[in-house]
């Protein structure tokens, strides 16, 4: 719909009391995705907020858009229907790291892999909150919950290692406190014409709480987290000293002014290079080791499943005689009962 009327985040907001728990990182993500659609200019007749099940999911009762909260896993599969049925709006798929990542695996993987316009923003707190708080595929190998009470022995999933690994052509992260990068990454994924993830660091207060810290706590994270900038060179820092070089095949941590390195030296951000090679590094670094990456890592243009599924469409009903659902009712033998 067309309107001259700018709306702002408050338009967003719907009539229902906001239940998560006081303290939630959902609380700021809510906020921050209400001015992001504001500074869109978007409409809220043409926006669709799609969600399966947990904590996150609850999020489209507080959206004054379209909106329908699904079942357990499957929050892909109804968004990629919703996209496909009408593509003139705007789907934004809102789930977690258990229900994306754990049931909702395969049909996560497989909108990626097709490259369908929707917004996923993926909640990451590394836990089962909605349920009382299991280890979920994201839990760090070790975590002691009431699921491994004697510490899980699994490998956890990267949410960007397997978003790559799907063949993704866009992939963010950010932090739930982090309000100007939020809004700023929402934006940048939702004018992307294909799948955008976006992984959001997100704390869970009663039954994870603190499990970010060690790179949000406000005296540490400069110097463990970069924000990589699209065409500006990799550097971080408190006092903007720091770096990333490559060693070999290895990314490697260096100091502007020791052993001669000048800020030349450093790698330069391309996220819309069509190798993903250095974006799956990006993804994947991790503190101690590397500062972990925030902001846009990987943004490609890709063919769009929705758009080319209705290209094919009209090509082949250039040549067809069936235009509609009753051309078709009508072909071939028809019997009239009376």
């Amino acid at each position: 719909m067309e309107t001259d009327l700018k709306l702002s985040y408050t338009d967003f907001k719907s009539d229902q009391n906001v239940r998560w728990c006081p303290g939630c990182g959902d609380h700021a993500i809510l906020n921050t995705v209400q001015k992001a659609m504001a500074e869109l200019g978007l409409n809220k007749e043409e926006v669709a907020v799609i969600s399966g099940i947990g904590c996150s999911s609850r999020f489209t009762y507080y959206m004054s858009t379209y909106g329908f909260h699904t079942i357990h896993g499957r929050g892909s599969a109804i968004a990629s229907g919703v996209k496909a049925a009408n593509p003139r709006l705007k789907v934004w798929q809102v789930t977690g790291d258990g229900d994306a990542l754990a049931i909702g695996g395969n049909h996560f993987i497989h909108s990626v892999r097709r490259n369908i316009d929707i917004n996923v923003l993926l909640f990451n707190n590394q836990i089962y909150g909605l349920t009382k708080g299991q280890y979920s595929p994201t839990s760090k190998r070790g975590f002691i919950s009431k699921t491994s009470p004697f510490g899980t022995i699994e490998h956890p999933f990267r949410p960007g290692e397997l978003t790559i690994g799907a063949r993704g052509h866009f992939f963010a992260r950010t932090i739930d406190r982090e309000l100007k990068l939020c809004v700023d990454v929402f934006k940048e994924g939702a004018l992307f014409e294909g799948t955008s993830v976006i992984e959001i660091l997100q704390n869970c207060v009663i039954y994870n709480d603190r499990v970010h810290d060690e790179i949000t706590d406000k005296q540490f994270k400069d110097d463990r987290t970069i924000v990589l900038e699209h065409e500006k060179p990799m550097i971080f820092g408190k006092n903007r000293d720091k770096g990333l070089v490559l060693d070999g095949i290895k990314l490697k941590v260096v100091t502007i002014g020791n052993n001669g390195v000048t800020e030349n030296d450093l790698l330069v951000h391309d996220a819309e290079c069509e190798d993903n090679t250095m974006h799956l590094k990006l993804a994947n670094m991790e503190y101690p080791e590397y500062p972990v990456a925030l902001g846009v890592i990987r943004k490609v243009k890709a063919q769009v499943y929705d758009q080319a599924m209705e290209a094919q469409i009209a090509e082949i009903q250039k040549g067809s005689k069936i235009k509609t659902f009753l051309d078709l009712a009508k072909e071939g033998d028809v019997w009239e009962v009376k």
